[in-house]
Parts: structure tokens; C-alpha cells; sequence
């Protein structure tokens, strides 16, 4: 009976934390996000703020910010980028919060050149270090159709899918000594921009820029998170992503997508860790 009573008063405590959170679902890029850089390069083409495009030439790239911070969220988009030779670009859905000892959770596709896949790269950071990379070549061409690609981000874990296939996880492992993004606010990004230097196999191959301009597509943004307002955030009991884990189902779809299609895994990288793979890993 102490049990139960204890179990009970517990989720009453997380119900009255979470019913304080105030809940955005955005889906108009004339309303939730600014193009705040490229000089005329990123465009919304639509009236309602459906679709948006992202460019870069020689001179610059592009990109947009949402106009809200969030604090815990589900964040999505369907992207469509680059077709043809895109070495040498990176094209970017992610989150970041601001400083020099930032957080932030990346979606980066990272060109390649005629008839080689795109690398899907991604990535956790905590207080400004990263570090923990994984890489898929995705099992679909992204540049001949949308496809959805989203981030889920609640207190216990980090849950990147595409078009609802979960591919990775990344847990909470505070208990072993590990950081995890759960302090500060983070602002959601896009950007098109040229890293020829290491994109593409590994700087290897340059951009031809007799193709330029390059361009993708953003369309159907959608934000269910807990909005950063006044110094604290809050979030709805109603958020099912707020207390998502991966169910059985889901974690044989991880276990899918990193046997056929992951590239790279830090945790496996030996010689980036001979003493063994990082606590978080086991």
C-alpha cells in the first residue's frame, strides 16, 4: 500500500510539473520562424507558409531560426535537398541554444557528389562538447521526394526519426557521469551553407560551383514543445513525447537502421577511445 500511494503521489507531482507547460504547434513559416541570414537566399513560397527554400551560391549560404525558445520539444519538418553533385554542402535541421557552452541536437546532411548517397550526420552536444557522432546512409534517395525527419527531446532521452522510423537514441546517463541537454532553452534551425573542407569525404571532394545556386526544400514545420517565456518553461500533461520511450517495436527499428545503414558510431571508434567506449555506449 505504501508503494502504491508513493507511485501515486509521484505522478501526481510530474501531472501538476507538467500541466504548467505551455504547448506551440507551429506550421506557418510566416509566422514561427525568421530567415535570418542569406541576403535574400532562404524564401517562403507560398502564401500560408507551407514551403520554404534554402540556397547557396559562391557568396553565401542561408538559414532560418524559429522565433521561440523551447525547452523540451517534438520538432519536425519534411525536407527534400540538394539533388545532383551536392559535395562539398551541408544542409541542417537542428537545435542550439545560445553561448559558448551550448547544447544542441543536429539532423546534417552532408553532400556528395553525382550517384553517391548523402551522409546523414548526427550529433549531441552538452556545454559545447559534442563528440558523439553517429552516420547513416539512408535507405531512400532524399532528393527525389519530402521525407519527414524530427526530434524528439524530452528529459529522460534524445529520439531522432525519419518518416517515423526511429534510428537513434540517446539516453540520459547523468547517473554515469555523463552531461545531457536539459538546462537550456534551444532555439530550432535550418541552414544550407558550404563546408567543402571536411564535408564530403572528408574534404576530399570540392564544390562545383558551376552548379550553384543549390537548393533545398522545407515544407510542413511543425513544433509541439514547451515554449521558454519569462525564465522558465512548461509543459502540457497532454505531450505523449514528454514521457516517450521506444518500445519494443521501436527499438528493433533502431536496431534495423544502425545494422543495415549506419556509416559511423563513435562508440565503436577505437581510436578515438582505446581506453573503451564512452559510459553512455555500454
Amino acid at each position: 500500500m505504501v508503494s502504491f500511494c508513493g507511485r501515486r503521489f509521484a505522478f501526481l507531482i510530474i501531472f501538476l510539473f507538467a500541466a504548467q507547460y505551455e504547448r506551440v504547434y507551429a506550421g506557418s513559416f510566416h509566422k514561427d520562424v525568421q530567415i535570418h541570414w542569406g541576403d535574400g537566399r532562404g524564401k517562403i513560397l507560398d502564401n500560408v507558409g507551407n514551403l520554404l527554400s534554402l540556397s547557396l551560391d559562391k557568396f553565401s549560404g542561408s538559414g532560418f531560426q524559429s522565433h521561440q525558445e523551447f525547452l523540451y520539444g517534438k520538432v519536425e519538418v519534411q525536407m527534400k535537398l540538394v539533388p545532383g553533385n551536392s559535395a562539398g554542402t551541408v544542409t541542417t535541421f537542428y537545435l542550439k541554444s545560445p553561448g559558448t557552452t551550448w547544447d544542441e541536437i543536429d539532423f546534417e546532411f552532408l553532400g556528395n557528389i553525382s550517384g553517391h548517397p548523402y551522409t546523414l550526420h548526427t550529433n549531441v552536444y552538452t556545454k559545447g562538447t559534442g563528440d558523439k557522432e553517429q552516420q547513416f546512409h539512408l535507405w531512400f534517395d532524399p532528393t527525389v521526394d519530402f521525407h519527414t525527419y524530427c526530434i524528439i527531446w524530452n528529459p529522460q532521452r534524445v529520439i531522432f526519426t525519419i518518416d517515423g522510423i526511429p534510428i537513434r537514441e540517446f539516453k540520459n546517463s547523468e547517473a554515469l557521469g555523463v552531461p545531457f541537454p536539459k538546462h537550456q532553452p534551444m532555439r530550432l534551425y535550418a541552414s544550407l551553407w558550404e563546408a567543402e573542407h571536411w564535408a564530403t569525404r572528408g574534404g576530399l571532394e570540392k564544390t562545383d560551383w558551376s552548379k550553384a545556386p543549390f537548393t533545398a526544400f522545407y515544407r510542413n514545420y511543425n513544433v509541439d514543445a514547451c515554449v521558454w517565456a519569462n525564465g522558465k518553461s512548461s509543459c502540457s500533461a497532454n505531450s505523449s513525447w514528454f514521457t516517450q520511450v521506444l518500445d519494443f517495436k521501436g527499438k528493433n527499428r533502431v536496431k534495423w537502421a544502425q545494422r543495415k545503414y549506419m556509416v559511423y558510431n563513435y562508440c565503436t571508434d577505437k581510436k578515438r577511445f582505446p581506453q573503451g567506449a564512452p559510459p553512455e555506449c555500454s
